[in-house]
């Protein structure tokens, strides 16, 4: 695999595969740029070797082609002062506009190309769209990691058709961090797995019972487990076909002589909102028509003693509701934990994208862990062992 620190940019036109799917407000504003600064050394990497940049992403799930709300336009100023210098953008992915102002760019200069996703070929993985979008450039790169799962026409298929395939440093950095976890990781080994269903997460938590001491499980999951032991969850969230599963996933943990951590209390509340009545009680013991929307006091402190101890940690998935303030309590506590592991005890840290990630960059802790992955379901299906098109099309 063809990496930027081997390869060579100057006079050439990089069609870049960026990941640029942030969050905008009403007004349009960037709520969250992590994405964009996290490619930016990618780009400045071809400039400062004399290339000039394509840069390709989608925004959003446009159903029905062009939208305003899902327009890239609204990237332009915000990336040209995070790069301080002017982006062009071109109001389309291939055709006219794009195709002259590509073959027009200049050593230097940065093209935005508009949402890729208002073709539907884009996802399709259109053989036909990928070859028109290759003709923009003349070196193609993917940083796109947070998308490399889908065999998409701009991040797997369009490979074939370029001699020279880079790997950015984004894709770069989400490959080694998750091999480090998967194959080098230093022990005590703990893996924090929350988030609403095991559904989710059966994949990797079974691969995980192979290579993990401790695995801390959290969040809306918790529940389908102490339904299945026998324990009252109330209205909490329930995959009651997932019981069997929970139930095999405990001897299996204990087979393997993984310690399997599930919460001893949890907050809950008497209705799904920031401003609900809550109280704390014992796992298993939620009233009937009441939820579970947190860990509790004494779950949070088991989780941070393991923690503490731990020299490698693994965290994907949130605690509780930690959209509401109030039920943010226990994600905010196993942050601030994985921090102190880290900065204190030198332990090596990997967020795993998504909730995780917003959680932590939200609680001002992004750069206080060792790596912060922004490749959600990408990392995910990656640690399962599955090969992921955006991958292996740099191969």
């Amino acid at each position: 695999m063809k990496t930027l620190d081997t390869y060579d940019f100057s006079g050439k036109k990089a069609l870049i595969r960026v990941d640029f799917n942030v969050p905008l407000n009403e007004k349009y504003e960037i709520t969250d740029d992590t994405r964009i600064t996290a490619t930016i050394p990618t780009i400045k990497k071809i400039l400062k070797d004399g290339g000039a940049c394509i840069l390709m992403s989608h925004l959003g799930r446009p159903k029905d082609g062009p939208t305003e709300k899902y327009s890239l336009k609204h990237l332009v100023n915000p990336l040209s002062v995070i790069l301080g210098l002017q982006v062009k953008f071109a109001d389309d992915c291939i055709g006219e506009s794009a195709t002259e102002q590509a073959a027009n760019l200049k050593p230097g200069e940065v093209l935005l190309l508009e949402n890729l996703r208002f073709y539907k070929e884009e996802e399709k993985g259109d053989v036909a769209f990928a070859e028109k979008l290759s003709k923009l450039g003349n070196v193609w790169v993917n940083d796109a990691f947070g998308t490399a799962h889908r065999a998409h026409a701009s991040t797997a298929v369009i490979g074939q058709f370029f001699e020279d395939r880079v790997c950015g440093y984004v894709m770069q950095a989400e490959i080694d961090n998750a091999q480090k976890i998967l194959e080098h990781a230093e022990r005590p080994f703990t893996a924090i797995m929350g988030g609403a269903k095991i559904s989710d997460k059966i994949l990797i938590i079974e691969r995980l019972l192979d290579k993990v001491d401790n695995l801390i499980i959290g969040g809306g999951m918790t529940y389908t487990f102490t339904k299945a032991q026998g324990g009252e969850i109330g209205k909490s969230l329930l995959e009651a076909d997932k019981q069997p599963l929970a139930l095999e996933l405990i001897e299996k943990a204990k087979a393997k002589g993984v310690n399997l951590v599930l919460p001893s209390d949890n907050v809950c509340a008497d209705k799904f909102s920031n401003d609900a009545n809550k109280q704390i009680v014992e796992t298993g013991k939620i009233p009937a028509d009441w939820e579970g929307l947190d860990i509790g006091p004494e779950t949070i402190k088991t989780f941070t003693e393991i923690l503490e101890k731990s020299k490698t940690i693994l965290w994907n998935g949130p605690m509780g509701v930690f959209e509401f303030p109030n039920f943010a309590i226990g994600t905010n506590a196993i942050a601030e934990a994985v921090v102190k592991a880290t900065e204190e005890n030198g332990a090596f840290s990997l967020i795993g994208g998504g909730d995780s990630a917003s959680a932590v960059n939200n609680a001002g802790y992004g750069d206080r862990v060792s790596y912060v992955s922004t490749g959600g379901g990408a990392l995910l299906e990656y640690m399962e062992g599955k090969t992921l098109p955006g991958v292996a099309a740099l191969e």
